[in-house]
């Protein structure tokens, strides 16, 4: 197990310490893991006064939101396998005011996270830029470990994805080049005739495909319908269950063809009629199953009993 030092940085080399093919690759039953998305450090005041580009000079409502979820989460049993936000992980952009002191605030407020739930972060636009460069995926990487990479958990395949890439890698082609030559490799190797199937493929990426329809036109908060419709054509062949996502500030998404697109509100910021919260994912051999909670709801009664009845099958 990864000591408590470098809890932030354990998704390296295109894997991820102690979630290792080697180590997880068996199916050993039911389990839950929880996905957050957009804590999104000082959103919030910048919203409320009309400066999302420029603002956010404050951030200690997402601080208290963050410990919220760390004390909601440590209480979840059985214990999910692992936590991953989705990304947005703080508001300042690479390079900006408040980009170093919202990322130390952030890991101060998850350090309280339990030691047997790891920590999965997914970059988001905050986090790399709405143009990404080698320079500020460099920076990302150096903070938070790799933008790209699998786990396993309990003979399931998770794939984290850095969908910038996807978005405009305009400044960055190789990357986008690279991951892609990457994620093509991941998706043959398991869907294989030849090597052991996993039980479930899942991804997680920040930028949703869709936000409630495939065929929706492009705007700020899905990727482009031609790269939406080809990662959505390729996920479907490989066998993908489900793509967990963020960015949305709202809860959104929908099932396409046996593909599951789960769109989940922030921690932080909300956008629409959320409320902050987290969703409790149950992986069991047939089905993955999903359910939004507010914070105070998981910090009140933890998980529902007919979810438990699930991972008890």
């Amino acid at each position: 197990m990864a000591g408590r030092e470098d809890m932030f940085l354990r998704a390296k080399h295109r894997t991820f310490s102690g979630l290792t093919e080697e180590a997880e690759r068996k199916w050993t039953g039911p389990f839950c893991f929880i996905q957050a998305a957009d804590p999104q450090l000082g959103l919030m005041k910048a919203w409320r006064v009309g400066d999302s580009e420029g603002g956010g000079d404050e951030w200690g409502e997402e601080v208290e939101l963050t410990k919220q979820t760390v004390e909601g989460v440590n209480q979840v049993r059985p214990r999910p396998r692992f936590m991953v936000l989705c990304g947005d992980l703080v508001h300042a952009m690479p390079g900006t005011p408040f980009r170093e002191a919202q990322e130390r605030d952030l890991k101060d407020a998850l350090k309280g996270t339990d030691p047997s739930i790891p920590l999965v972060f997914v970059s988001g636009n905050h986090d790399l830029d709405q143009i990404p460069t080698p320079s500020t995926v460099q920076q990302y990487c150096t903070v938070w470990g790799d933008d790209y990479f699998s786990f396993w958990v309990g003979g399931v395949l998770c794939l984290v994805l850095n969908s910038q890439l996807f978005f405009n890698a305009s400044a960055c082609p190789q990357l986008r080049d690279a991951q892609e030559t990457w994620l093509e490799a991941q998706l043959s190797r398991a869907s294989s005739a030849t090597e052991p199937k996993p039980k479930h493929i899942l991804v997680f990426q920040h930028i949703p495909l869709y936000v409630k329809s495939p065929d929706e036109e492009d705007e700020y908060f899905n990727l482009h319908k031609d790269v939406r419709q080809r990662l959505m054509e390729r996920f479907k062949r490989a066998g993908v269950k489900a793509v967990f996502s963020g960015h949305y500030h709202r809860n959104a998404g929908g099932c396409h063809d046996g593909l599951d697109m789960v769109v989940t509100s922030a921690i932080g910021c909300q956008l629409g009629d959320d409320t902050h919260g987290v969703r409790v994912v149950v992986v069991t051999a047939d089905a993955v199953v999903h359910r939004y909670y507010s914070l105070e709801q998981l910090r009140a009664r933890g998980m529902d009993q007919d979810l438990r009845e699930l991972l008890e099958a």
